[in-house]
């Protein structure tokens, strides 16, 4: 492959290890609206590892003035306790719990394949076989997100967690979905471009193309 296929690839795993690292530790995967209280204004947002509430109180005034107080808090989450991670939620903070570790777990296989990347542009001998661990590391790392993505779904969508029937998407969520359908494009690329140029395509492979040595020539 030409080195320009690999720093295009190395950019677009980049991206995805930024996208993976921003959902992976930004509480912001859901979002739930608390209930309207007088003067006050509660909001939640559920992430892989912490949960944070932030309440906003307006009281007005006797001289028409308002008194603004506002509260951030965030915890781990889910707690064993707290969130009742051993008796009627078990099956929530198992599969959070899970999308949470696959998440963390495809990050280590993004990093891996931007330093094989980077090990493998150093010959033209290294560029014509890396190309398959890239496309490898690259694969494990969407199926880790689209994994994690379906559970997390799925406690969603089924309201495993009794709040989050009032709560939507949000930015980590999006995020986690884009990343991975980049992640199926990478592939399909690397794949695509490291087999042509195996094949000898001067597109693929540069104007060192590999060709086939026929025999009896």
């Amino acid at each position: 492959m030409r080195k320009t296929s690999y720093v295009v690839t190395f950019f677009a795993v980049s991206i995805c290890l930024a996208f993976t690292l921003f959902s992976a530790y930004s509480p912001d995967w859901l979002y739930e609206t608390g209930p309207d209280l007088p003067y006050t204004r509660a909001s939640i947002r559920y992430g892989l590892l912490e949960v944070c509430e932030r309440q906003k109180v307006m009281i007005p005034g006797p001289d028409g003035s308002k008194i603004d107080y506002t509260r951030y808090e965030c915890r781990p989450w889910p707690a064993r306790v707290t969130d009742k991670c051993e008796t009627d939620n078990k099956t929530f903070c198992v599969e959070w719990t899970s999308a949470g570790y696959l998440v963390e777990l495809s990050i280590g296989f993004a990093v891996t394949a931007l330093l094989a990347i980077i090990f493998g542009v150093s010959t033209h001998s290294r560029r014509r076989r890396i190309w398959r661990a890239v496309a490898g590391l690259v694969a494990v790392h969407g199926v880790l997100q689209v994994v994690a993505f379906s559970l997390i779904t799925d406690a969603y969508r089924k309201s495993r967690y009794a709040p989050f029937e009032h709560a939507r998407p949000s930015t980590s969520y999006v995020l986690n979905a884009v990343d991975w359908v980049a992640a199926i494009f990478i592939v399909f690329g690397v794949v695509t471009t490291g087999l042509s140029a195996d094949a000898g395509h001067r597109w693929a492979a540069g104007n060192r193309a590999y060709q086939p040595i026929r025999g009896g020539e």
